[in-house]
């Protein structure tokens, strides 16, 4: 007889979990209950945790998921919807919200139990964007507002307060370009091809037709027109083959006849001549050439294209607040506070010390003797002395760090647990705020892995027979803290995600840096920081364990160099512990953490000195060019 089980949340799991798989009718499907994103991968389906407290908002949370999925794997065919999905990143977007939001309508139209748990969901991921303080229409999503008006109007439900300020916000312009369209919305949930006909319609209403791509529909009609002249091409011979015959029989002579019907391989190649003049410059083609193949896929790294990942299925790049509600990110931030409140004074001493240099930069920048702009008052005398004089003016010049973007590259292995990460943190969070006040536009990212000794893409190696060196052998779990472009007030909890319990494992160091470069590159900011916070070299025990020992190592210094090489972004890099000076040309390390702080601001500040022998000392550079 099995154990009965202590957690008192056991039992609803499981009859959760029974009726997610009657619902999705599918009973091959496996549920679990983890702190990772909820979604669907193959035949498993994750649901949010259930702690044992089983409060009210993780059971509504934890059904509102499950019928979500449930719903969305009944109703929806994956090959129809590829074959309508549209090119452009906007028109995607909003393709798959309103593909969702069709299976969420039909389950509330067969099973109406699903409507509200489904409300429910959809209020929590609202109020967990922020979705109820936005207050013009371009700090909202329209993908999202789409979505929602789609399930608006195809059930008639109210939607949770956040979500319907989202979806006001953007429904009279929705409506104002749509509104036709929108009235056969009834007639087009049950069938997907004719709703997603229905979807690409709508986004191009909404201005972004140029992003949907070909016609799939009409890609057909031509297909089967090419298929009927083809026909017809195929019996016309026919036809004038029996007229021949017939003129052949009555008009031809018997000699002509025989010598025609003598030899039929010489009217073969009659005919292969003709084709050959009608195709022309085409069939000039070399003997044994074989047809021209699709060209090779992209490499994974463009630092080094011998690199190889094993399965990159399983790699994410996910916002903080997804691998935490706001509640407990809330409590880990007051956790991180508490925990360095001894160190938070000198921190911020040295942010003061920071921002004094930057404003005393900006201040002092002035050209003189203008014909306009601020009146030089030390120039007056001048005037005095001699009245027919003109007046001089002063202009500020525009200050170097004015058009700047920093990124913070936080290490988030194993590692760093404890002291370290939360020293990390904290200073992250500092400088963001003091170059916020600057003008300084400041990006916090994150990076580590999903599993410890390989996620499911070694299982999947596994299952495969073991490939000989299948390259990296781990799921990458890329974190951001906080975008270039978000206010800090907003992103303040994010980095108490640091203190979660079990967020920090394995490091791949060559894959975070080129996908930190990635982003800066693609930014419009004149210069570029990149500032790597790391205590030595990258590890996974997965992938060292089945390819050569440096294959992690080499393809971080060939990143690096690609970076430098490139110019594009100033990289520099802190050591915490670990000398990092073998692998970074500007680098620092600290054998102390309490030292991070000083060592942050201090390589910050050096970047922004207008003396490039002082940069150097800063940073440790021995030639100056």
């Amino acid at each position: 007889m099995a154990q009965k089980s202590d957690n008192p949340a056991d039992p609803f799991k499981k009859a959760l979990a029974e009726a997610t798989k009657v619902m999705a009718d599918d009973p091959d499907l496996s549920v679990s209950y983890t702190v990772d994103p909820s979604g669907v991968s193959g035949d498993a389906m994750r649901l949010p945790q259930v702690s044992r407290r089983m409060t009210r908002d993780e059971v509504l949370l934890a059904r509102g998921t499950a019928d979500a999925l449930a719903l969305h794997r009944r109703y929806h065919d994956g090959a129809t919807h590829a074959r309508y999905a549209p090119q452009g990143e906007m028109a995607r977007e909003l393709y798959e919200a309103m593909e969702t939001a069709r299976c969420e309508a039909m389950g509330a139209r067969d099973m109406p139990g699903t409507a509200g748990n489904i409300d429910a969901k959809i209020g929590h991921d609202a109020d967990r964007r922020g979705f109820g303080q936005i207050k013009e229409a371009s700090e909202a999503p329209l993908a999202t507002a789409a979505g929602y008006l789609i399930r608006h109007l195809a059930t008639g439900r109210d939607l949770p307060p956040a979500a319907q300020n989202v979806m006001d916000l953007w429904r009279g312009f929705i409506e104002e370009q749509a509104g036709g369209t929108l009235e056969d919305l009834g007639d087009r949930l049950s069938d997907q091809a004719d709703f997603a006909r229905f979807a690409r319609q709508i986004i191009s209403d909404l201005g972004y037709g140029d992003q949907l791509g070909d016609d799939p529909d009409q890609m057909d009609d031509e297909s089967d027109d090419q298929a009927e002249d083809s026909d017809d091409a195929q019996e016309e011979p026919d036809s004038t083959g029996q007229q021949d015959d017939e003129n052949s029989d009555t008009d031809a002579s018997p000699e002509q006849s025989q010598e025609e019907t003598q030899d039929p391989s010489q009217a073969q190649v009659s005919a292969d001549d003709m084709a050959d003049e009608e195709m022309g410059e085409e069939t000039e083609m070399p003997e044994g050439d074989a047809p021209m193949e699709p060209p090779p896929p992209a490499p994974v790294s463009e630092a080094d294209p011998n690199y190889s990942v094993y399965s990159a299925e399983f790699d994410e790049v996910i916002p903080a607040e997804e691998l935490a509600e706001a509640a407990e990110l809330e409590r880990l931030r007051a956790y991180l506070d508490q925990q360095l409140e001894p160190l938070k004074g000198a921190v911020s001493r040295l942010a003061n010390k920071l921002q004094r240099r930057l404003q005393a930069q900006q201040n002092r920048s002035w050209e003189f003797d203008r014909e306009e702009g601020i009146l030089d008052a030390g120039r007056l005398a001048r005037v005095v002395a001699n009245p027919t004089t003109p007046l001089s003016f002063k202009v500020e010049k525009d200050t170097e760090f004015r058009d700047t973007v920093v990124t913070l590259l936080l290490d988030n292995s194993g590692s760093m647990r404890g002291r370290p990460i939360s020293i990390a943190a904290i200073c992250a969070d500092v400088l963001a705020r003091t170059l916020e006040r600057c003008n300084v536009k400041v990006e916090i990212l994150g990076f580590t892995t999903r599993a410890w000794k390989g996620g499911q893409a070694r299982e999947q190696w596994l299952n495969a027979g073991r490939e000989q060196q299948p390259g990296r052998l781990n799921d990458l779990r890329h974190i951001i803290y906080k975008g270039a472009d978000a206010p800090w007030r907003r992103t303040r909890d994010n980095l108490g995600l640091m203190m979660k319990e079990g967020l920090l494992k394995e490091n791949i160091d060559g894959e975070a840096l080129e996908w930190a470069h990635k982003r800066l590159t693609g930014r419009l900011e004149a210069r570029k920081i990149l500032m790597v916070i790391s205590d030595g070299a990258p590890v996974d025990d997965s992938t060292l364990s089945v390819n050569p020992a440096n294959f992690l190592e080499k393809h971080l210094r060939d990143v690096i160099a690609m970076v430098e090489r490139k110019k594009q972004v100033e990289l520099l890099a802190i050591g915490i512990g670990h000398d990092v000076t073998r692998y970074y040309e500007r680098a620092v390390t600290i054998t102390d953490v309490d030292q991070l702080a000083g060592a942050m601001t201090e390589q910050l500040a050096s970047l922004f000195d207008s003396d490039p022998r002082a940069r150097a000392r800063v940073m440790g550079i021995k030639r100056v060019a």
